[in-house]
């Protein structure tokens, strides 16, 4: 009974992960133009029932959350192409520069666009190198991603470098602890980062496969 319990969660729980990011990211996409969308979608006579299984409240709910995401699909296609044209973009560029001296506003719109360049540039190496850190204590160690240096202000109130390091929570990775460490606490292991998040969300039940000797690891500048 054992063994088949285990067989069943294995198969499971990658799915049920699966289907709670994606319902988390609809969610965030949708929520928004949801109660205007809804608004509209309740006035269609074939979607304004019940079915077998799914009330009229559901029917109008799903259906307005793919309708939204449909159009967003488009209009991100749109914005991708209208943003090529100068003129546009002379006035996006106008409009970012507005924003940023918003205040209050000028906070999150500055955050937000830092974020996103930052994760969104391919020249980046965050998050590529996989390592051992102690935590929560120094008997016991935790898969971890490098992002980058530490603040600068942050080494400086130590008197040495640190690194911070990314630490995903099992079994869902999207959430974690963002801990700045110095070099000598650090310990690089070759590991890729996928082979590490399959261990984090499988509970330490997937093991990485074993690598054959490669060359150095990338130091940590």
């Amino acid at each position: 009974m054992k063994k088949y319990f285990l067989t069943g969660l294995a198969v499971f729980l990658p799915l049920a992960v699966t289907i709670a990011v994606l319902n988390f990211l609809v969610n965030l996409l949708t929520k928004p133009f949801i109660g205007f969308v809804s608004s509209i979608v309740c006035k269609i006579p074939f979607l304004n029932q019940s079915s077998f299984f799914l009330s009229q409240s559901h029917i109008i709910d799903y259906s307005s959350k793919i309708f939204i995401l449909i159009t967003l699909f488009f209009f991100m296609i749109f914005l991708g192409i209208v943003t090529r044209w100068y003129i546009i973009t002379q006035l996006l560029a106008l409009g970012d520069k507005i924003l940023h001296r918003i205040p209050v506003i000028n906070s999150v719109y500055k955050t937000t666009q830092d974020i996103m360049k930052t994760l969104l540039s391919s020249d980046k190496k965050s998050f590529n190198q996989v390592v051992m850190v102690p935590f929560p204590h120094s008997n016991t160690y935790v898969i971890g991603l490098v992002a980058r240096d530490a603040p600068e202000m942050c080494s400086e109130k130590v008197n040495q470098e640190l690194v911070s390091v990314l630490i995903p929570t099992t079994p869902n990775p999207t959430t974690g602890f963002l801990l700045m460490y110095p070099k000598k606490d650090i310990i690089l292991i070759e590991m890729k980062p996928e082979d590490a998040i399959k261990y984090v969300v499988s509970c330490g039940v997937i093991a990485p496969p074993s690598l054959p000797p490669s060359p150095p690891l990338h130091p940590i500048t």
